[in-house]
């Protein structure tokens, strides 16, 4: 977003600051699809955050607010100031109703942009923002990671990859996340193995609820089929090894906000598996892309990848179509355009924001 905002704000002649509570206490410089922009960190201090963001002037075009938590500052600012606000909601964190110190806020936004319906619709049902301030906006995937995917060369096997037919998750295995679906597919394998026998499952990604993972696989007997892979850096010659050598990508979430994961693999021409929740059905085709099950369905999960892993014609022509609507709908260049489409309605360039659909 920093990386259109800034580009945006050049091309209309003003100036932009981006604040992130997050980020370590430095100015840092950022750059996106060849777009470098600068960005001031204040490494989780909500008291100097707040200082620089209601310091920031009078003369103010737009505030742009990347997280719903973040509402009450950029609605204090839009208030001062009255610049026009926009708030971005990613999924889980406005699914569950806000309280009221942050709700009220949001519903005052003049722009509340999901990134997938199904969050679209939870704003306005469960957060109370009228449907006329709601637009959905889809996610975009990196263009250094499509430029990669393209060049499949260059990417290369981390170790204990397995040979085999194997299924592939990319996601964090955190406690607080057991939503993914990593022990779903783990509760598959029995079945699944006596369907496909050289079957392997690789997981990448850490996090406090790995052990939990392992002690399942041991349980179930499948320790051996189970490769947790740890932690791979994003974009590494590793991590697209692995996207380039799986059979399928399944993570069957009964949550997503989105699923920039599924965009990964697809982009990679391999057929998905995601969960029938959140924002994964904006992603996955089912049926032509991939496929959508329930979550904890295992019976269903165990059907569906049999039905992949025994058929590489269907694995073929789901993941070349996968590839197309990546091609078609998901580019950092859509994203890009859906956004400032909406920033331009937002300060009135145009009557009315034209996100995506």
């Amino acid at each position: 977003m920093g990386a259109v905002l800034s580009s945006w704000a050049e091309e209309n002649g003003s100036s932009y600051r981006f604040l992130s509570l997050n980020d370590r206490a430095k100015n840092g410089r950022i750059e996106v699809s060849g777009r470098p922009f600068e960005l001031e960190g204040f490494a989780r201090s909500k008291a100097h955050f707040s200082r620089a963001a209601l310091g920031a002037g009078s003369n103010i075009t737009l505030v742009f607010v990347a997280h719903p938590n973040l509402a009450p500052v950029g609605w204090l600012v839009k208030k001062r100031t009255g610049a026009p606000l926009a708030v971005v909601a990613w999924g889980i964190d406005v699914w569950e109703r806000l309280p009221l110190r942050r709700r009220w806020p949001l519903r005052r936004a003049d722009l509340v942009l999901a990134i997938s319906r199904y969050t679209a619709e939870q704003v306005k049902k469960v957060q109370g923002v009228d449907a006329s301030r709601i637009r959905v906006m889809p996610l975009g995937l990196e263009p250094a990671f499509w430029d990669r995917a393209q060049h499949v060369a260059e990417v290369r096997l981390p170790s204990g990859f397995p040979r085999g037919s194997t299924l592939l998750t990319v996601t964090r295995l955190a406690a607080n996340e057991g939503y993914k679906g990593v022990d779903t597919v783990i509760q598959a394998l029995p079945q699944l193995a006596r369907a496909v026998p050289d079957v392997q499952y690789v997981v990448v990604g850490d996090g406090d609820d790995r052990p939990r993972m392992e002690t399942l696989s041991r349980a179930l007997g499948v320790a051996d089929r189970v490769h947790f892979l740890g932690r791979l850096e994003p974009m590494s010659p590793e991590l697209l090894g692995c996207y380039a050598n799986c059979d399928v990508f399944v993570m069957p979430s009964s949550g997503e906000g989105f699923g920039l994961v599924f965009l990964e693999a697809m982009a990679f021409s391999k057929p998905v598996v995601g969960g029938a929740h959140g924002g994964t059905p904006d992603v996955i085709e089912d049926g032509a892309t991939g496929f959508l099950v329930h979550h904890g369905d295992i019976e269903r999960l165990t059907q569906i990848l049999t039905s992949l892993l025994l058929n590489q014609a269907l694995r073929r022509e789901m993941g070349q179509r996968a590839r197309a609507r990546v091609q078609e709908r998901f580019l950092f260049a859509h994203f890009a355009a859906h956004l400032r489409e909406c920033v331009d309605a937002l300060c009135a360039r145009r009557p009315e924001p034209q996100c995506a659909s």
